[in-house]
């Protein structure tokens, strides 16, 4: 069987920051790093954010391979794998300036992508970007260019919703969901395929109907009551399955999907406030994005007045529940104890680094607005005892180098489905108010 031909990768700053490893993962092909992108890099290694993280760790990846062949015909990224070279600036050609006369690191990245494809006429080069624009100019003048596909989701309309609808189970079958409290076994349900674990099942016959979940260590199909939670009571069937899988012990690690008001971050604060003695501490965290691709240093004010309007929204959910309670009620006054004590800490993500997640309940929301590889390193922090939820809405991403499919609530969804430690609900229905859900669908 002949070779294949080898490809060149030219890989844009955004490959890098997405995903620091990434110079494995393209197999025996060379990868070829513009010396702009080092420049580029080197502007992100300060800071607290974990673009920053990825931007340092990716440094330390570069100095371990360090060397002059590095400029020089590159270095070899180990057994059956290409090369790992550095290639410097090269002057605009006569379309690039004609194209974009601009002198910006883009058109510089463009500048020795085209210098490459021109010297290398036999093997194909190609640039490979998150950022859509780029890959647009750079098939402008002539150069393939492609998206970082190594964590894509292939088909997002088949992305795990973990819940699925069935007619026409037997009506003794729906009775012994009521009647048997340790489930009905799973082959008296002939289903068509093996369900995953802690898959969640809405089974009709008519007008009986029984809310279920398929508990893998027992091999059982058992029944989902309608739980409350710290005041927090489900609207509907999906939110009663978030709840549900929320509140299991056995499940470690959870997904919520949905469009806003779907209720995904409100339950899973109302969930851990409820188990609150199970742990030692609540984290609710998000990644700050700011708008416009503006960083924090714009804002007026110290780091605190900074970052308060992106913590906002979950100091909103925090209030709901609140306000469930009178102000004299143990549970409305138990919520600022834990405030004050930091025993319920309401913080950007990236302040998470460092501390110990042992024994605590972890929400992450926001969480299409990291990469896979974030997700990755937030949940290998998880100690003994600890929780971790992920909530978010793959469609409203704020990141521009993230998409439906690249995102890391898409990626785990999709990874971990079948694990027996994992659940995940996609919610549908809208609960923040007629008006709301009215503008989520129409507008």
């Amino acid at each position: 069987m002949p070779k294949k031909a080898k490809k060149i990768f030219v890989l844009d700053t955004n490959v890098l920051l997405h995903d620091y490893k990434c110079i494995y993962n393209f197999e025996e092909n060379d990868i070829v790093i513009p010396i702009v992108v080092l420049e580029e890099l080197d502007r992100f290694k300060r800071g607290n954010d974990l673009i920053n993280f990825h931007a340092r760790e990716f440094t330390r990846e570069l100095d371990k391979l360090s060397g002059d062949d590095l400029f020089n015909g590159g270095i070899s990224l180990g057994e059956d794998m290409g090369k790992l070279s550095i290639e410097t600036g090269k002057p605009y050609s006569e379309v690039i300036m004609k194209s974009f006369p601009e002198d910006t690191p883009d058109h510089r990245i463009l500048a020795i992508a085209e210098y490459l494809h021109i010297e290398n006429q036999k093997k194909n080069v190609l640039l490979i970007s998150k950022d859509i624009n780029l890959r647009m100019k750079s098939k402008a003048i002539g150069i393939p260019a492609q998206d970082y596909m190594n964590d894509k989701i292939a088909n997002i309309d088949e992305l795990y919703k973990g819940i699925s609808m069935i007619e026409g189970i037997g009506t003794n079958l729906i009775s012994r969901m009521y009647e048997e409290y340790e489930g009905v076994p799973l082959q008296d349900f002939n289903f068509e395929s093996t369900p995953a674990a802690h898959q969640y099942y809405i089974l009709k016959n008519g007008k009986s109907s029984a809310l279920a979940h398929y508990d893998p260590f027992n091999d059982v199909i058992d029944r989902v009551e309608k739980q409350k939670a710290y005041g927090i009571e489900p609207r509907n069937a999906e939110q009663a399955f978030a709840l549900d899988a929320l509140m299991r012990p056995e499940v470690q690690l959870v997904s919520l999907t949905g469009k806003a008001g779907t209720g995904k971050t409100l339950l899973a604060l109302a969930a851990a406030l409820y188990q609150r003695k199970l742990f030692t501490q609540i984290f609710l965290a998000r990644p700050i994005v700011p708008l416009a691709n503006r960083d924090l240093g714009f804002l007026p004010g110290d780091v605190k007045e900074k970052i308060e309007p992106y913590m906002q929204p979950l100091m909103d959910n925090l209030a709901v529940i609140k306000h469930k309670f009178s102000q004299q009620s143990p549970e409305f006054t138990k919520i600022d104890e834990m405030l004050k004590s930091e025993k319920l800490v309401i913080t950007p993500l990236a302040y998470i680094r460092g501390r110990s997640l042992s024994r605590v309940f972890f929400i992450v929301d926001e969480a299409q607005n990291l990469t896979p590889h974030e997700v990755k390193t937030i949940i290998t922090r998880a100690g003994e005892g600890t929780k971790m939820v992920f909530t978010g809405d793959i469609e409203q991403i704020d990141s521009p180098y993230l998409d439906s499919h690249s995102n890391g609530l898409s990626y785990l969804s999709d990874k971990m489905r079948g694990q027996e430690i994992f659940a995940h609900v996609n919610l549908v229905k809208g609960e923040r108010s007629f008006l709301a859900e009215l503008a989520s669908n129409l507008l």
